[in-house]
């Protein structure tokens, strides 16, 4: 039986709308989720792999009943040249949230405010 986070070849079975049913290499049989399939989005698991084609997984879960969780993704290398900026690297969401803070804080002080005029 395999275990979480051993590497294995197989066999695609089939392929589905939400991903791709393995065959692997002593038996055992595996799903790639479709969220697994590749770094990038996948819209089809059928434009990455190909039933009958021989892949390379990650085992990432066991379920209760023993099926596995599989990952292409979890093989593959982030790729260097993407780069996806962080919120502080961001002066137009930073102005936004700053916005929105100030209004957030002002709707709490009038809350807090209407709250103590009712209580007396």
């Amino acid at each position: 039986m395999a275990d979480v986070g051993e590497i294995i070849e197989g066999v695609v079975a089939k392929i589905m709308p939400y991903g791709a049913f393995v065959d692997l290499d002593g038996g055992e049989k595996g799903l790639v989720h479709i969220s697994q399939v590749d770094r990038s989005y996948v819209q089809s698991v059928s434009d990455f792999i190909r039933e009958g084609e021989k892949v390379t997984v990650k085992v990432v879960g066991i379920k209760d009943d023993g099926r596995l969780d599989l990952s292409i993704k979890a093989l593959q290398e982030p790729d260097p040249t993407e780069h996806r900026p962080t919120p502080k690297q961001d002066p137009e969401f930073e102005r936004m949230l700053k916005k929105f803070m100030q209004r957030s804080n002002e709707r709490q002080a009038d809350i807090k405010r209407n709250v103590r005029n009712k209580l007396g």
